[in-house]
């Protein structure tokens, strides 16, 4: 392969690898973050206990996050197929990556929640504030910190779930060092595909330390 093409195959397989980070996270974070939150409101001793969705809700999360990514797209892959017509490529892909990275974005920040001191929620009760405004005022903004740091372990994390989606066509990186670096014996090429899925780990962490740092008045 000459350079020319390799350079090609590797910036197509770049570009869909950011698709696929994008994508998921922010659709996982429309998801998993309200479900996150129902999970600290609901839960007992939170702002409006609800134990019967408390426990339905964390039971589907905890068993959507104890299947293996792998599997979990492979026992996916029929259902995506019949939903958006192919079971391959980065789409198809996309949405188990969505599937798998949702319950696990709910409990970055359901643990995220619980780290706000119960004596500032206490005191927005005592003025009158009622249950949204305590989510968004109090909750959201107190642990907005901790939320940006679950946000980049997010990305991170669905970056290497992208690199695994490779070994059943889903293009990106993690495919073109499949197809090329296993199957094809050219283990260069994988070669720089790790290189390349280290520098984004690397470039999303310190973007990640930044925000969190202009965000964390602890640090400020």
């Amino acid at each position: 392969m000459d350079f020319s093409t390799l350079g090609s195959l590797l910036g197509q397989g770049t570009l869909d690898t950011l698709y696929m980070i994008v994508v998921c996270t922010v659709v996982s974070y429309i998801i998993g973050l309200p479900i996150g939150v129902s999970l600290i409101v609901t839960a007992p001793g939170g702002i409006r206990p609800l134990a019967l969705y408390n426990k339905v809700v964390g039971f589907i999360v905890n068993i959507l996050r104890s299947v293996p990514f792998l599997i979990l797209m492979i026992a996916l892959m029929p259902y995506i197929r019949k939903i958006i017509g192919t079971g391959i490529g980065k789409e198809a892909a996309t949405a188990a990556l969505i599937v798998a990275a949702a319950p696990f974005v709910a409990r970055l920040v359901e643990q995220s929640l619980l780290e706000v001191d119960p004596g500032v929620i206490e005191a927005a009760q005592a003025m009158g504030a009622n249950n949204f405004q305590i989510v968004r005022k109090v909750l959201l903004l107190e642990a907005r910190p901790s939320l940006l740091n679950g946000a980049a372990v997010a990305t991170i994390n669905i970056l290497g779930y992208t690199a695994m989606a490779g070994i059943v066509g889903a293009g990106g990186l993690g495919e073109i060092a499949i197809r090329y670096g296993l199957y094809r014996f050219q283990p260069s090429i994988m070669w720089i595909t790790i290189v390349i899925l280290v520098i984004m780990v690397q470039i999303l962490q310190e973007i990640g330390i930044k925000v969190v740092a202009k965000y964390d008045n602890r640090i400020n």
